[in-house]
């Protein structure tokens, strides 16, 4: 038996209506895709933006505390300062070779320290040495001032087992309105009295005529090599004042202060073969 031709099968025929459903099915699915798309997109963009903002906050809370910090540390130091420093500061230098000076209020040394705040006055009226009380170094120790004056009484112990020889240096460490023109010091050692003043201020070479002259222009007196005894002590007064006779005592210096430092130094064993 003979093949002939294969026979093909007739051709599907696609109506109009399936062409635009088919067309449809296409366009929702794009249109899906997009979406999705946007979406992804926008949601990645909200992610970025809230680890910005976290980055932002994170550096405001940085400052604000580091801002705190500074504050708290200005405040501490202003505390250090007012509790530390006063208009005059008494303190130990240098030591040397196991020799020790130590400084008290009291004349047992009950409290023995290396540093003493003298005391300090404010609003200050001028007056003159004359009014001051008499007998001023009589004081067993500690602040003793008044309203218009410092008066102030330590003692110096050698502490060690050994004499020694000490230095003193008294300075002014601060000043404003030019009220150390008219300043006076007045120091007692062991019932001794010495008092200091700047000297003339238009010309510095000459003394106050009811003081000895200051050393410097920031120095007001020094004392060096003063010998000590093993556990001896020597007693000290220090009494300032503004001196209301003083040609620089004027208005110009009203709401000006003056701060002072007193430092004990052991002198070593090479500064006395100088």
């Amino acid at each position: 038996m003979a093949l002939g031709k294969k026979k093909n099968k007739p051709a599907e025929v696609v109506t109009p209506e399936e062409v635009a459903s088919l067309g449809h099915k296409h366009e929702v699915e794009a249109a899906k895709d997009k979406k999705s798309s946007v979406y992804e997109h926008f949601h990645a963009q909200d992610n970025a933006k809230a680890v910005a903002d976290a980055k932002k906050r994170k550096k405001r809370y940085a400052v604000i505390l580091g801002a705190l910090i500074a504050v708290l540390l200005i405040i501490y130091i202003i505390s250090m300062l007012t509790t530390q420093w006063g208009d005059l500061v008494i303190s130990i230098g240098d030591v040397s070779g196991g020799k020790t000076i130590m400084l008290s209020e009291h004349e047992d040394f009950s409290d023995a320290t290396v540093k003493l705040n003298g005391g300090s006055v404010r609003e200050v009226t001028n007056i003159t040495k004359s009014w001051l009380p008499k007998n001023i170094d009589d004081s067993k120790g500690g602040d003793h001032g008044d309203k218009n004056y410092i008066a102030y009484t330590f003692y110096l112990r050698n502490t060690g087992d050994e004499k020694l020889d000490y230095n003193v240096d008294m300075t002014v460490t601060g000043a404003s309105k030019s009220a150390d023109e008219a300043v006076r010091v007045t120091v007692f050692k062991n019932g001794e009295e010495s008092t200091y003043a700047k000297g003339s201020y238009k010309d510095r070479a000459t003394a106050e005529t009811d003081a000895t002259k200051w050393v410097d222009t920031t120095k007001i007196m020094k004392m060096e090599k003063v010998s000590l005894d093993a556990k001896a002590q020597d007693k000290y007064t220090v009494v300032v004042w503004i001196e209301g006779n003083d040609p620089e005592c004027v208005d110009a210096i009203r709401g000006g202060h003056v701060r002072m430092q007193m430092v004990f130094n052991v002198v070593n064993e090479e500064d006395k073969s100088k």
